[in-house]
């Protein structure tokens, strides 16, 4: 068993977001890659697909989901589950509360933004 604490966890920063790796592979996870996300008010990401199912459980806030051009609410407790090769993009639904989730995927999950496919650090 390995634990992998936050304190410590490799931190990514972008316009609005900060993510932590937490259980990922370069951390000892084999199968899975967890992360934690946090959205400043008002914040969205860009547009995207995913090549691998995503869930993300909200702890706190509102996460809009918007899939295949149909928005999705979540709430603390609840799961908007992300399906694979689908043009989504997240936003936070609150101009004035942040969103904190926790994000659960396959290890190797690689993202597509317009014509270029990435390999999320934080998921590495």
């Amino acid at each position: 068993m390995t634990t992998a604490s936050r304190v410590g966890a490799p931190v990514f920063e972008q316009p609005g977001t900060t993510i932590h790796s937490l259980a990922v592979p370069s951390r000892g996870s084999k199968e899975l890659a967890v992360w934690s996300l946090e959205f400043a008010p008002g914040a969205r990401s860009p547009e995207h697909s995913v090549d691998r199912e995503e869930v993300f459980v909200v702890q706190a806030g509102r996460l809009v989901a918007t899939i295949d051009g149909v928005a999705h609410g979540a709430q603390p407790g609840d799961a908007l589950i992300i399906p694979v090769n689908t043009l989504f993009w997240l936003a936070n639904g609150s101009d004035t509360e942040a969103v904190r989730a926790t994000v659960c995927t396959s290890a190797g999950i690689q993202g597509t933004l317009g014509d270029t496919v990435i390999s999320p650090p934080w998921a590495q």
